[in-house]
């Protein structure tokens, strides 16, 4: 079974590679709401600041069927590939695109897929 690999980004510290890079920069930014700026998408609500919005919640929609879609396709394909990397970025990579990592994470995991995260800009302790 493929696994699926989430990496989260920011875009100001430069771009990420992967099978499928998403630009998350046109959703509601924490970062200009004081409560929410120290918090990053891994806290309950910033990732419901921006998930709940009406654009969150068709962007959560879309991309986990777009990434099913290529799930199945990699699938099915004579080599299946061992992973299918998903990279989705935000202004600094602390707010938009690790909620959205999150909860896509959360979602396939709970669809029986095979799941690894990445959080680039926590992880090189940038906050």
């Amino acid at each position: 079974m493929i696994t699926i690999e989430l990496h989260s980004f920011g875009y100001k510290y430069g771009g990420e590679s992967g099978d499928f890079v998403f630009d998350a920069r046109f959703l509601p930014n924490p970062y200009y709401l004081d409560s929410l700026r120290p918090l990053s998408g891994k806290d309950a609500p910033c990732a419901d600041y921006v998930l709940s919005s009406p654009s969150g919640q068709e962007t959560f929609r879309l991309l986990k069927k777009l990434v099913l879609v290529m799930v199945r396709g990699f699938s099915e394909k004579e080599e299946e590939r061992p992973v299918l990397k998903v990279c989705i970025g935000c202004t600094g990579g602390k707010h938009r695109s690790v909620a959205l990592v999150e909860a896509l994470a959360n979602a396939f995991r709970e669809a029986g897929f095979p799941v690894n995260i990445r959080h680039r800009e926590m992880e090189a302790g940038r906050y």
